[in-house]
């Protein structure tokens, strides 16, 4: 399954979600997170002269999102034939196949639902013609082999997000993000409270006083939703028309009553930050600052991950599956090609963190269950407890996934222009 958490600006792209993998007959999905930006209003769809630019984003999109499934399961399929280990498929997707031919023991296959991928194992197949007691099935090796073909998806997606990072020093250089004060205004709804209230994009919201005096998008958003039909005052720094220096101006906005009583007033918003490019002198310089954000973004995903498994009342709206990654991964491509390098690092980090939920039908819930048995001496969970387990997982995960991708696809914003 593929599952993520948005929010924007690719320095601000820093997300968390899952994707797929298996042990044995069975398929194991991972997760996502991305960002979105703060916004109370739907953009308007794109002019036609931009449909192309918006497939070739979108296709962009997709083809990271393919790559980043590819490498996981390249993982177990490598460390299986490192090993020995008899594999009998290698799919991307799941579902009828669009497309599939055999190369020695191996069927390799593209399905026709994309949430994730496997690597199957004939571990329980009658026909695959190996005896039960083949010691080169991945269930008859001890526990060592196993752990490393379970585990090595997770290891392929943060090496995958290393080299993708390491090549975004060698070329482009590493974005440095400053944060400055205030919160950046990017758009403004015609019509809505903020337009009303003469608020402009381009502005930043300094301050609310008596309330916010330095205020964060978290802290203004909050603000908003609870000040519905009442005064809110905003001191704004704004830009003259051709002019550098900006000028401060005290604004009153009323937010209006949204469905749910909270309040709104039609903007995005974003924080105000300055992102520059560091470029590497050499390849010594490119390590330093490949590793320095390498472990800031991974630092930032598995924080993600913690927050949203805390509040995950709170946060699980914010999940969304493959199309919204891709939805946002074409916003990354149109914005800046750039911004590719951390969209796609950030997803195989995602990846990476959600499969290690110890959790039925995800990797951490493979490497749980070979753990119980090393700490009971070897001793195998009985063949029927461990299938069960993990086929309610999969059953669980791919109704999740489906129910992400029907959703998601409601959200966007040319099915509700069409809606």
């Amino acid at each position: 399954m593929i599952a993520t958490h948005l929010s924007p600006g690719l320095k601000q792209y820093r997300f968390p979600s899952p994707l797929h993998s298996t042990s044995h007959n069975h398929h194991l999905p991972v997760h996502l997170p991305l960002p979105r930006r703060h916004r109370n209003f739907a953009k308007p769809a794109a002019a036609v002269p931009d449909l192309l630019a918006s497939v070739e984003s979108v296709a962009s999109a997709a083809s990271v999102l393919a790559a980043i499934v590819l490498v996981h399961e390249s993982g177990h399929f490598l460390a299986a034939a490192s090993r020995g280990i008899h594999v009998s498929q290698f799919s991307i997707g799941f579902g009828p196949a669009l497309a599939r031919f055999r190369l020695g023991p191996v069927e390799y296959a593209l399905r026709a639902i994309p949430l994730g991928g496997y690597v199957g194992f004939p571990d329980d197949d009658p026909e695959s013609g190996f005896a039960p007691d083949d010691p080169d099935l991945l269930r008859n090796r001890p526990v060592p082999d196993r752990l490393l073909v379970v585990s090595a998806g997770v290891a392929a997606n943060l090496a995958f997000a290393f080299l993708i990072v390491y090549a975004q020093a060698l070329t482009v250089g590493v974005p440095v993000q400053a944060q400055l004060p205030g919160v950046l205004v990017p758009e403004v709804l015609p019509g809505s409270a903020a337009a009303r209230a003469g608020l402009l994009p381009g502005d930043i919201i300094l301050a609310v006083p008596g309330a916010a005096p330095d205020p964060s998008v978290p802290v203004l958003v909050d603000l908003i939703k609870a000040s519905p039909s009442r005064e809110v005052p905003l001191t704004v720094s704004r830009a003259a028309p051709g002019a550098v220096d900006r000028r401060s101006v005290e604004l009153t906005v009323v937010p209006d009553t949204s469905a749910d009583g909270s309040g709104r007033i039609g903007v995005q918003l974003s924080p105000n930050v300055r992102v520059t490019r560091v470029r590497p002198q050499n390849l010594a310089d490119a390590t330093v600052l490949a590793v320095r954000e390498f472990t800031l973004l991974t630092g930032t995903v598995f924080d993600g991950l913690r927050q949203t498994l805390l509040n995950f009342s709170q946060s699980a709206d914010k999940v969304s599956g493959p199309v919204a990654i891709i939805a946002v991964g074409a916003e990354v491509a149109r914005s800046s090609a750039d911004g590719l390098f951390q969209f796609a690092a950030v997803i195989n980090l995602n990846l990476a963190a959600i499969n290690l939920l110890p959790l039925p039908a995800l990797d951490g819930g493979t490497l749980a269950l070979i753990l119980l048995e090393a700490a009971r001496g070897g001793r195998k969970i009985p063949r029927e407890v461990e299938q069960g387990i993990m086929s309610s997982g999969i059953l669980v995960v791919l109704m999740v996934g489906m129910f992400l991708i029907v959703r998601d696809t409601l959200n966007l914003d040319f099915i509700k222009e069409i809606l």
